[in-house]
């Protein structure tokens, strides 16, 4: 089992960003972080970078089910969804495969919301 899923399509790197934040919510998600590493690195370290960006996706209904079934679960949210523009016009999209990443901890409550979790985000990236 993968721990993330990916998709790759054309386009401009800010709209795309638009596309995959319109399909988060359309499954209940909203963005809770928003990261650019191409600017991060260039002001930290002077480095240039492409066009990357990481959204930390939360979806409060299956967050709350989460931390109610494990506490300590805070320590792998929000889902990450990266967007990267390696190569001109093609931008890559990618999503944690929550159910890849709970195999680690031992809980059968938590197995069924990651389950309903990776449906959500596996449905993202298809329509994408």
């Amino acid at each position: 089992m993968s721990y993330y899923f990916t998709k790759t399509i054309e386009g401009d790197f800010e709209q795309v960003i638009e596309k995959v934040t319109d399909e988060l919510k359309k499954e209940g998600f909203g963005i809770l972080t928003e990261i650019d590493v191409k600017a991060t690195l260039k002001k930290k370290l002077d480095v240039d970078f492409y066009n990357y960006k990481i959204l930390g996706a939360c979806n409060p209904p299956y967050a709350h089910k989460a931390l109610e079934a494990e506490d300590k679960i805070g320590t792998m949210l929000p889902c990450n969804v990266i967007v990267q523009e390696r190569e001109a016009g093609k931008i890559e999209v990618s999503a944690v495969n929550p159910e890849a990443s709970m195999q680690a901890v031992q809980n059968e409550a938590l197995a069924g919301v990651a389950g309903e979790i990776t449906e959500k985000l596996q449905k993202v990236i298809n329509n994408l």
